[in-house]
């Protein structure tokens, strides 16, 4: 009987580590993966090959993946180029179609025919047609001790050479981006679409439910997405915006899945994420959690309770600030996230760790040993060094950033530049140009918000920034203010030509030179300038120096890993924007002692979440009716409708708009967040609460259908069961 109960015992017990052994980790090139992944990945679930993920002879998954607007991911869901993203992704694009009179982040938009869907100059959407590996090429002319300069002086060289000569159509384009810290080099052959146009968009109290609240948190209950459509010329090939394009024939598009996910199911997920640093030594983890995510932290703290402080009092100021506000607020928490989930997790001892492994191997290892030896110390050591440095930079950055009249005074300033670059003559057309790039931008700018958030990050930044970094022009002019923030502001907004457009064109409409001597009177650009000066004289070139140093050792560094820990570890290259496959499972987390989360949220708990009138928690109500009466449609499950789920997928920014795939390729959720405590994964991936969260499908599909009556949508996508 003993021998009975052991024996399917053990092997439960094996089955469970065999789960845990397969790895979650990981951004992979779509072209490797038949090499590098497959296997796994189907150990873990998935039922389709590597070849239908990437393919150049045939339509794969990697063709209805698109780069949107080349800041979020969008997936191709129809034969006739409609594609999905986040709400938050086409925000800008809705905020530009929107005013008081008719509010489509408030209220939503649903063209109800093709001749309704809206243009969106500047919006483009790109394919990647083929990847090549450049590597040899890349790097022919490269020779054991170039200075930086020299080396990629030489690369640049071969990579002018390549993307000439690369293999493609006239209408498609090239780029060339570093892999492995600048150790290897593949090309992207690319399509790009520019006539993108808005088709529908659930109203901001679905999309953006629980706005900055539940950002980066989980659970959560947000219809984050938006619809846009693809048109090309008649013959299908990338053209301008023309009322005579059609919708784009897309080579492959997604099917998508009514079956939804259940518990330890294979997901997987496509899209382009921006930037990782996963290989980084333990003194650059500690840098940014200890230096560089607390200064910034502390000076958008600042920004944003002011902000937010006048979004509630005023409408006007609301659509004004409602993207700005999203975007300071987005990485803003990020950031705090990743404080807390490295000390969480102890990320940076675990770094430590493995560099103490790195150290053992690579002294067991007499040829690697001379090859290597002190490029880790060494890169360490830079890392201290550059600290009070880069603590300075993000703190100077950040109030240019979000003190928006030195925003305007920074562009006014760089304007200038190029005028005395260029020559005088072409000052009247250079200030033609800035003018018109400068009317977007005081369109959605109040004075009295500036002026306020501006009292609180100069006062943060004159406690932050030692002295001898912020300069002696900067101590005089505080110095007259007897460095008091709010009367430096009172003076700079009450006197500044920045303060308006109007203001700014009367600024601009004297003779360069005259414009020029102005400058040195105005308070505002007197002030940008003054911090400008402190920041280029004592900060920028150290920083600069100092960062060559640790470009050169860190991609030393990334090869003696790629080296020196082969059989311990398997090495992916950082994120850079390029198509990636990530790949996991669906499945909870526990993120502190006596909590554990569900992997999905249902509409159950947006009800729950509902307060009445309030910008984050509204709820519109015809869904409270649908909820009411279980109207789900063939989309509810057992009477509730799924709105959200979570699994171990590697993400990013950028992966945004991203589609989840189940085991079969079809579409089942949108990414669209991190978990809060998992947002560090960016420099400390770590299975145990790591997770991306996810628009069930179901749920957009719902939304479309039964709260928007825009069935001409759901007719032309391909459902399956």
């Amino acid at each position: 009987m003993l021998q009975r109960i052991v024996k399917p015992l053990a092997i439960a017990v094996l089955l469970l580590l065999s789960q845990l052994t397969y790895a979650t980790e990981g951004m992979w090139l779509p072209q490797l993966l038949s090499g590098l992944n497959e296997k796994e990945m189907k150990g873990m679930g998935m039922k389709i090959n590597a070849s239908d993920i990437y393919n150049i002879n045939k339509g794969s998954l990697k063709d209805a993946i698109v780069s949107f607007g080349g800041f979020c991911t969008a997936e191709v869901i129809s034969s006739q180029g409609l594609i999905l993203t986040n709400h938050h992704c086409g925000y800008e694009s809705i905020q530009k179609h929107s005013s008081l009179q008719n509010n489509f982040l408030q209220n939503g938009f649903w063209a109800k025919t093709a001749s309704e869907e809206l243009s969106n100059p500047g919006l483009f959407v790109t394919f990647i047609v083929r990847i090549d590996d450049v590597t040899k090429a890349a790097l022919q002319d490269v020779k054991p001790g170039m200075s930086e300069r020299d080396r990629q002086s030489a690369i640049d060289k071969r990579l002018n050479e390549i993307r000439q000569n690369a293999r493609k159509e006239s209408w498609q384009e090239t780029m060339v981006k570093p892999f492995y810290e600048g150790n290897q080099y593949f090309l992207f052959v690319t399509e790009t679409f520019n006539d993108v146009r808005l088709v529908g968009t659930p109203p901001s109290s679905i999309g953006k439910f629980g706005s900055d609240t539940d950002n980066w948190v989980w659970p959560r209950h947000t219809g984050d997405f938006s619809m846009f459509r693809i048109y090309a010329g008649k013959d299908g090939r990338p053209a301008p915006y023309s009322q005579d394009n059609v919708p784009l024939s897309p080579k492959y598009f997604l099917p998508i899945s009514l079956k939804g996910v259940k518990q330890n199911d294979f997901t997987m997920v496509l899209g382009f994420p921006g930037r990782t640093n996963e290989y980084l030594p333990s003194e650059a983890v500690k840098l940014t959690v200890e230096a560089l995510d607390p200064a910034k932290v502390g000076m958008r703290d600042a920004a944003l309770e002011v902000i937010d402080g006048y979004m509630r009092k005023d409408e006007q100021i609301k659509i004004q600030y409602a993207a700005k506000y999203a975007s300071t607020a987005n990485a803003w928490k990020k950031w705090k996230g990743e404080m807390l989930g490295v000390k969480q997790t102890r990320g940076i001892e675990k770094r430590e760790r493995y560099e103490a492994t790195y150290r053992e191997l690579l002294d067991a290892n007499a040829e690697q040993k001379v090859k290597y030896s002190g490029v880790l110390d060494s890169l360490n050591e830079m890392y201290r060094r550059i600290r009070p440095y880069a603590q300075t930079r993000d703190y100077y950055s950040e109030l240019v950033k979000n003190v928006e009249l030195f925003t305007a005074g920074d562009r006014l300033i760089s304007f200038l530049g190029e005028v005395r670059d260029k020559g005088e003559g072409q000052y009247e057309a250079l200030r033609q140009q800035f003018l018109e790039s400068m009317q977007s931008f005081y369109k959605n700018y109040n004075a009295q918000v500036d002026h306020d958030v501006a009292v609180k990050l100069l006062d943060i930044y004159a406690k932050g920034v030692p002295k001898q970094y912020a300069g002696t022009e900067y101590a005089q002019i505080c110095g007259e203010s007897n460095n008091d923030s709010r009367a430096l502001a009172d003076k700079i907004y009450n006197g500044s030509g920045l303060t308006s457009l109007e203001k700014l064109k009367a600024f601009v409409q004297q003779p360069y030179n005259a414009v020029v001597a102005q400058m040195w009177k105005d308070p505002g650009t007197r002030l940008i300038m003054a911090m400008r000066k402190g920041f280029v004289d004592n900060v920028s070139k150290p920083v600069s120096d100092l960062q060559n140093s640790i470009n050169n050792l860190q991609r030393t560094y990334m090869q003696a890993q790629m080296d020196v820990m082969a059989t311990k570890k398997r090495f992916y290259p950082d994120a850079n924007s390029t198509l990636r496959v990530t790949y996991g499972k669906a499945d909870g987390y526990s993120p502190r002692d006596a909590i554990h989360y569900d992997f999905y949220t249902y509409l159950d708990g947006v009800m729950e979440k509902y307060i009445p009138g309030d910008y984050e928690f509204d709820v519109p109500a015809k869904l409270i009716e649908l909820h009411k009466n279980k109207d789900y449609g063939r989309y509810g499950v057992n009477g509730r409708m799924p709105v959200c789920f979570i699994a171990s997928n590697h993400t990013t920014g950028g992966n945004s708009g991203s589609p989840a795939l189940d085991a079969y390729g079809h579409l089942i959720g949108l990414n669209f967040d991190r978990t809060w405590e998992g947002t560090m994964s960016d420099i400390n991936y770590d299975p145990s609460i790591c997770r991306n969260i996810m628009v069930d499908i179901r749920y957009v599909l719902f939304i479309v259908d039964k709260y928007a009556g825009c069935t001409r949508l759901i007719d032309e996508m391909k459902l399956v069961k």
